[in-house]
């Protein structure tokens, strides 16, 4: 059990936690959510001990261990990816390295035998014996190697890296373990893999994470950061939105009665229970009922942006097509044998192993880049737009405020018209005549968006779209696309906004495509039939 008192903390008048009163127990898995800002990585270091409150103080029950995942990727990097998993375990480490210390002496005396028998009987207590082997697994689940376990951490990738710290965090089981952002740059089998590992882990989990798809599979409660407090709710991220929604949307009704918001949040509870996929929680769900005070219940002082894609003109029958595309980077191919022909009503997932792939995919689509074999033809009635994974060209060197920055990409120049679209992205009052050049990664991102519904394009293509956003703004983009009457290619690491705005997935790699119409993301990703396919995208034989 983990528990934080009275906490408070503040900088200079800011005040971001108020008094905080919250428990961690055994079993359950907390997802602590809340806007940009808010404070979710400051909290974790809170519990962690990096960062002291003002006041209160954190708990943890004696005797327990709490395991944090390291987001220093340079700090092992003298040690093999195998020994930096087992660190992970400072006590076990502690004794293995003090035993090697007395085997190690050349005067081993009768008092060091004594001593080397008490850390043997405490490395046996502890699995000490079969900590390389379940270290050596846990990497194997992470798609590290046997070959790259042995490896030195300064000889792998960033990604490795990423993975091996990972493992680190849940060797040896820890009592608490804390996650902020764990999901950053793992692939869907990976994640799929750390989904289940939690959705089973008997112990406490406290995870930030901006991918509602991994909170939903593993999130038994939500803490909400809001009003400087932290509220704890049962239940997955799904249900915690859809309810506070709800109450939203009661707040606005004023003329309800307490009774009648009650029933509908009766029936909202016992209809999303009934889905087992969204809600392991149903019981408790019910059990709360009877202590609901809708009055008492406060509706998030969250606002999420209204993005919405109009488009200019609609789309003619002809939209894009693809015809043996290739590209070739020093020598490399990064993909060959394009073939496509996009139809009205088509919401592409574009999806590659290879990132580099997929950014020259869509620099092709919008004109900066030539392919190296291949054409490709856009329709006559076509209008695109397109929204980059690194937009900094479009800011360095720029001290234009908001309203400007955004005026030049408008035919329509007046102010008013050119607001409006800041507006939608939560740029208001001052906000707009900030310098561009003082943005957040986020901002820009809005700022982007912005200059995208700007455009009214009836095709859309879309490369990592939620990088840098929060909850909010994702789930406002996921709604937008999925409502766009247009044609989309997207690509995501946002796995529930991959699996709800698209109809179609094109995967490609150097040895040629796989293109299936009138399917989801899951069921592409689970079929057995297409994993032979898609391995061989990218290893040997062209399909």
């Amino acid at each position: 059990m983990l528990t934080a008192n009275n906490i408070s903390l503040q900088f200079g008048k800011r005040v971001l936690f108020d008094e905080v009163n919250v428990q961690f127990t055994k079993g359950n898995c907390y997802g602590i959510i809340g806007a940009n800002g808010a404070g979710k990585s400051t909290f974790l270091k809170i519990l962690t001990g990096e960062q002291d409150p003002t006041s209160g103080s954190v708990e943890l029950e004696a005797g327990a261990r709490l395991s944090v995942l390291k987001q220093n990727h340079f700090a092992y990097d003298n040690y093999s990816a195998l020994e930096t998993v087992i660190m992970g375990h400072t006590v076990l480490y502690a004794i293995m390295k003090e035993k090697d210390a007395l085997y190690a002496k050349e005067d081993f005396t009768e008092e060091d035998g004594i001593k080397a028998g008490d850390l043997e009987a405490e490395f046996a207590d502890l699995n000490g014996w079969n900590a390389e082997s379940d270290a050596s697994e846990l990497l194997s689940n992470l798609g590290i190697s046997k070959e790259k376990q042995e490896k030195l951490m300064s000889d792998l990738t960033a990604n490795e890296k990423i993975r091996v710290l990972l493992a680190q965090a849940i060797f040896g089981d820890p009592d608490v373990l804390v996650l902020d952002e764990p999901t950053n740059d793992l692939d869907v089998e990976t994640i799929s893999w750390l989904e289940n590992f939690l959705a089973d882990y008997q112990n406490t989990v406290i995870v930030v994470s901006h991918d509602r798809h991994f909170l939903d599979a593993v999130c038994t409660h939500v803490a909400d950061i809001d009003f400087g407090k932290i509220q704890l709710f049962t239940g997955n991220y799904s249900f915690w939105y859809e309810s506070s929604q709800l109450i939203l949307s009661q707040r606005a009704s004023k003329n309800k009665k307490a009774e009648e918001k009650i029933k509908e949040l009766k029936d909202f509870i016992a209809r999303f229970s009934a889905n087992a996929a969204k809600s392991k929680q149903a019981t408790s769900r019910k059990k709360a009922l009877d202590k609901i005070n809708v009055d008492e219940m406060k509706a998030s002082s969250r606002k999420y942006p209204a993005i919405i894609f109009m488009q200019e003109r609609e789309l003619g029958n002809q939209i894009l097509q693809l015809f043996d595309l290739g590209y070739e980077k020093d020598g490399e191919v990064l993909f060959s044998g394009l073939n496509l022909n996009l139809t009205k009503g088509d919401k592409v997932g574009v999806i590659s192993r290879d990132s580099r792939a997929v950014d020259a995919f869509y620099k092709i689509l919008s004109g900066e880049l030539k392919p190296t074999s291949g054409r490709f033809e856009w329709g006559v009635t076509v209008k695109h737009a397109y929204l980059p994974n690194e937009n900094s060209e479009f800011f360095e060197g720029n001290d234009a405020n908001l309203i400007d920055w955004l005026r030049q990409y408008s035919t329509n120049k007046e102010e008013a018209f050119v607001r409006g679209f800041l507006g939608k992205m939560l740029f208001t009052g001052e906000e707009s005549f900030k310098s561009v050049k003082v943005l957040s990664g986020g901002e820009k991102v809005r700022c982007m968006v912005s200059r995208i519904m700007l455009q009214q394009a009836n095709v859309i293509l879309l490369n990592e779209p939620t990088s840098h956003l929060d909850l909010e703004s994702i789930t406002a983009f996921n709604n937008g696309v999925k409502d766009f009457q247009g044609v989309a290619l997207l690509t995501t690491q946002d796995h529930h906004f991959m699996q709800t705005s698209t109809n179609r997935i094109f995967e490609f790699g150097p040895n040629g495509c796989i293109d299936k119409q009138f399917t989801t993301f899951d069921d592409y990703i689970s079929d057995d039939a297409n994993k032979a396919r898609r391995e061989a995208l990218y290893q040997g034989v062209k399909i």
